[in-house]
């Protein structure tokens, strides 16, 4: 018998028997159910078991936290069970099934973006990193950059560009990819039609503006401008699409024998030419006129208070999933304007989360086994993962979440009254600031501050209050 069979068969019998379960899987501190009647599950009988440090439900999944020793627990819960062993991705479909259509909208957003954001993460460290060394002048009195006086860092700085540019500037491959990794198709053919969109045979996107003249396909009856998509965004969403809906619909109607020579030749070259021809003018103005909209709101007179409303919101919108929308924003924000101004209050919003779970930590210092969730949950918020802090504590309270909410509108509006801008996506976290236009970074250093000691202070306020008492009665303290 193990250690954790009759923990196992509490946790069977609360979640409701073998029968709710659908799908079960699990990752490095969660055990992840899909089930069939979720109003089935006990959730307070569930924490109160031992090894459970809490619990949410979050994109059509009942979530367990468990900790460290998450893996030794699931197979002993699956044995005892008798369920299968589930793989992420078909407990995400599974889990499709308890979703409305927003929610499953905002998945497969979640979806193309999820597979490419460690690289869009590692291009803004670089990008950060290039900033430190190319443009504060902290040599020879404050007068000169490291590029300036050494040559080793010139030759860091050129070679790092290499990442910075494969990353941000050959986005759309990337886009394509994952669109088709995502829809069950060629991944190669997603990856080819995102380098036609990216091709040094095109005009460039970022000289468009300046070219005296813009080549073009010659067919005679018809010209096809030779304009390149580099770093756009919806533009590739388009085409990835479809190139995946032409190759789906051609599977179905195509003999298998002829299949593999057929298909991909009638779905690539459509795919390009419509590509080039439709999506790729259209959503290039669609991309436009959203990050006009969003900057322009941002760098108006009443831009503070649409940063208060974004650095009060954007936690919440972790919650429903629709934070995935603002990886596209940024990167069209990115393409048209050099950098974003709407991610950094991400940046602090994330700060704030883990600041809140800080607090709780003074609070709740004798309490061991909350600390086994809150020391990793504040690490990780303060490198830019807040969901192990925001549903494993602050959410579970409630007046932490209020308090870190308040923390990161005041950071925002800080950050964006003072024309705070980032050069990319980065760690959103404390890291966050290496990806801080240079001089911008005091300033976003002193929102930091603020996000920091606001929910800190906030929420052992609200521990003395009504609010506060009341949560620790609810919770059982």
């Amino acid at each position: 018998m193990s250690k954790y069979t009759d923990t196992a068969e509490k946790m069977l019998e609360y979640i409701g028997g073998r029968e709710n379960i659908t799908a079960v899987t699990h990752c490095v501190t969660r055990m992840r159910f899909v089930l069939s009647e979720p109003a089935k599950a006990d959730v307070k009988a569930i924490e109160s078991i031992d090894i459970v440090k809490g619990t949410f439900t979050q994109a059509g999944q009942f979530q367990v936290i468990i900790g460290n020793e998450v893996s030794t627990f699931y197979n002993e819960f699956v044995k005892i069970a008798g369920v299968e062993d589930s793989s992420k991705e078909e407990a995400k479909q599974a889990a499709k099934q308890n979703m409305n259509f927003l929610q499953r909208l905002i998945g497969h957003l979640a979806d193309i973006f999820t597979p490419i954001i460690p690289a869009l993460v590692v291009g803004g460290l670089i990008l950060g990193f290039r900033n430190v060394i190319g443009e504060i002048n902290m040599m020879n009195g404050g007068t000169q950059t490291l590029v300036e006086v050494s040559q080793f860092w010139a030759g860091v700085h050129a070679f790092l560009w290499l990442i910075g540019e494969a990353i941000f500037h050959f986005l759309p491959v990337g886009i394509t990819w994952a669109i088709s990794r995502k829809m069950g198709t060629t991944q190669i053919l997603g990856i080819v039609l995102g380098i036609t969109l990216v091709s040094p045979q095109l005009l460039n996107a970022y000289g468009v503006a300046g070219a005296e003249e813009i080549p073009v396909w010659d067919f005679g009856f018809a010209q096809i401008e030779m304009i390149g998509y580099q770093a756009q965004v919806i533009p590739a969403i388009l085409a990835g699409f479809v190139l995946a809906i032409l190759e789906l619909r051609l599977r179905k109607i195509v003999p298998n024998s002829i299949s593999m020579i057929v298909v991909p030749f009638l779905a690539l070259v459509p795919a390009v030419l419509i590509a080039h021809v439709i999506l790729g003018p259209i959503g290039w103005s669609i991309g436009s006129v959203i990050s006009d909209i969003v900057y322009s709101g941002l760098t108006s007179s009443v831009g503070w208070l649409f940063a208060a409303i974004f650095g009060f919101a954007y936690a919440p919108l972790v919650i429903t999933g629709l934070h995935h929308m603002t990886n596209a924003i940024d990167l069209q924000l990115m393409s048209e304007f050099g950098g974003t101004n709407l991610w950094p209050m991400i940046a602090l919003s994330n700060i704030a989360q883990g600041s809140a779970v800080l607090a709780m930590i003074y609070l709740n210092r004798k309490d061991k086994k909350e600390q086994q969730v809150s020391v990793p949950a504040t690490i990780s918020c303060y490198l830019g993962v807040t969901e192990p802090a925001m549903f494993g504590i602050n959410l579970k309270y409630g007046f932490p979440f209020l308090a870190a909410m308040i923390g990161s509108a005041t950071a925002a509006v800080i950050s964006v009254g003072s024309s705070v801008m980032a050069n990319s996506i980065g760690v959103g976290g404390i890291p966050g600031i290496l990806s801080i236009q240079v001089q911008h970074m005091l300033t976003f250093a002193i929102a930091m501050v603020v996000a920091i000691a606001v929910p800190i202070m906030l929420t052992i306020a609200f521990s003395k209050t009504k609010m506060g008492v009341n949560a620790y009665k609810r919770i059982g303290k």
